[in-house]
């Protein structure tokens, strides 16, 4: 419950304290389709717009925020009582400005998003469906919740992506869940030497392309779906 959340950080707050807290910014889930962030772990998706509206509801005051490069780009912000003398910054507003020119404030800020996410579909499936047809083979990289969420949305399973590897242990051994693709250690995919790589946790591709640089050796490339699909 976000305001009883918030109404309980103003009920502790003292005269002049600040309190900061941090969100993926939905200005980005929009503009860079970044849909696989949206599952039932995620009980908010929130714009400056509408966290500044919250606060306030509460006797707050947003007087700055930050951009994190965090799950593809997200807001620090940071808050204080409305009668304190933290000044307010340009960041906030220029932040406002954005948000605003995008119409978050407004119901056209959001259409269209669902015929992005099909696309993003639509061409990973197609993408897939040739690499079949061409005899080549497709792993996984990242077994994230939001991999899962791509994978059960373009419902593909085993026919399409042989297996997912991940460094944690004990992700190793189990099945994702809906599709049931066997997870596996990253060395696993070095020994079965695939053409394709698909970086499920696209905020990690550059870490994960230095991991697993070694399967350029074989000329292995790495495939991404959002926002959308390139293969490199």
């Amino acid at each position: 419950d976000i305001n009883d959340f918030v109404g309980g950080v103003a009920a502790i707050l003292k005269p002049d304290g600040i309190f900061t807290v941090e969100f993926p910014h939905i200005l980005n889930t929009i503009r860079f389709v970044q849909f696989d962030q949206i599952y039932h772990e995620h009980y908010t998706y929130l714009s400056l717009i509408a966290v500044q509206a919250i606060f306030a509801r509460h006797g707050l005051r947003v007087f700055d925020v930050v951009e994190q490069g965090t799950h593809g780009g997200s807001l620090r912000v940071f808050a204080c009582r409305a009668a304190s003398t933290h000044g307010t910054t340009d960041n906030l507003n220029r932040v406002l400005g954005e948000e605003r020119a995008a119409h978050l404030d407004q119901l056209d800020g959001y259409a269209g998003f669902d015929a992005k996410v099909q696309t993003v579909r639509t061409n990973l499936k197609a993408f897939l469906a040739q690499a079949r047809e061409e005899g080549k083979s497709v792993v996984g990289y990242g077994a994230a919740a939001k991999g899962n969420t791509l994978i059960n949305y373009c419902d593909l399973g085993i026919g399409d992506i042989a297996m997912i590897a991940d460094r944690s242990a004990a992700k190793q051994g189990m099945l994702a869940p809906g599709s049931h693709i066997p997870i596996v250690s990253p060395e696993a995919i070095l020994a079965a030497t695939p053409d394709y790589v698909l970086i499920l946790p696209w905020n990690l591709s550059a870490e994960i392309k230095a991991q697993m640089a070694a399967i350029r050796d074989w000329g292995g490339k790495f495939v991404t779906a959002i926002p959308t699909l390139e293969i490199d």
